[in-house]
């Protein structure tokens, strides 16, 4: 498994204050197909935004643990989209902490990068004609990332979590969590290899937003 160390860049994390603004309103068991997680709800003490956490074992603060921040995706998770490869990061990350036995992942309810779910069918229309997806967002007048994940990062540190494996290729998302406070000490990648649906889309993702994807040149 390819594995990225942060041992050494956590020491400049910026100071946060230790205030919640996320609330638990409920908590079940969840029987998958991939193995037996709880599943939790949260509410934002200052929106009207709803978080799912699920997540798997006992946290201690000591025990560096997988997460990740998985962002509402339901052309990809619910539906199969090849367009995208959220479906299996998704599921790639609940195997992982199903055979580790231990993990968490926030789904965070902003799909399509923050701009809904009717946008994001505007945006694959437009990426049909030829645009990548940030010129799709960018030509409806949108903002090309309208995510915020300090709440998710609450939310990881309500569980009891401190030092974490980072299931990501996002480098805001690994930002995040390193400013919320917690200890960064591997990212986990994720990938897949690109199809000829995905290329376009994961090409734009690591050479103009940033992503750190190895399997794409």
């Amino acid at each position: 498994m390819l594995v990225d160390n942060f041992k050494n860049q956590n020491a400049a994390a910026p100071f946060f204050k230790d205030v919640s603004s996320v609330q638990k309103v409920a908590e079940s068991r969840l029987p998958t197909e991939i193995g037996d997680f709880r599943i939790a709800g949260y509410r934002s003490l200052t929106s009207d935004e709803e978080f799912v956490v699920l997540y798997k074992g006992e946290f201690r603060e000591n025990i560096p643990t997988l997460v990740r921040i998985h962002s509402q995706c339901l052309t990809g998770d619910v539906f199969g989209s090849a367009k995208c490869d959220c479906g299996p990061q998704l599921r790639r990350a609940m195997e992982l902490i199903e055979r580790e036995g231990r993990g968490a992942i926030v789904y965070q309810q902003q799909e399509g990068r923050g701009i809904g779910i009717i946008n994001k069918i505007r945006a694959y229309a437009l990426q049909d004609e030829g645009a990548d997806t940030i010129e799709a967002n960018e030509r409806l007048g949108l903002g090309v990332d309208l995510r915020e994940y300090r709440q998710c990062v609450e939310i990881l540190r309500d569980l009891g979590l401190k030092k974490v494996k980072v299931l990501s290729n996002n480098p805001e998302k690994i930002e995040a969590l390193r400013d919320g406070g917690l200890e960064i000490v591997e990212r986990v990648p994720i990938e897949f290899e690109p199809s000829k649906n995905t290329l376009k889309y994961l090409t734009t993702k690591k050479l103009q937003m940033g992503h750190l994807l190895h399997l794409v040149s």
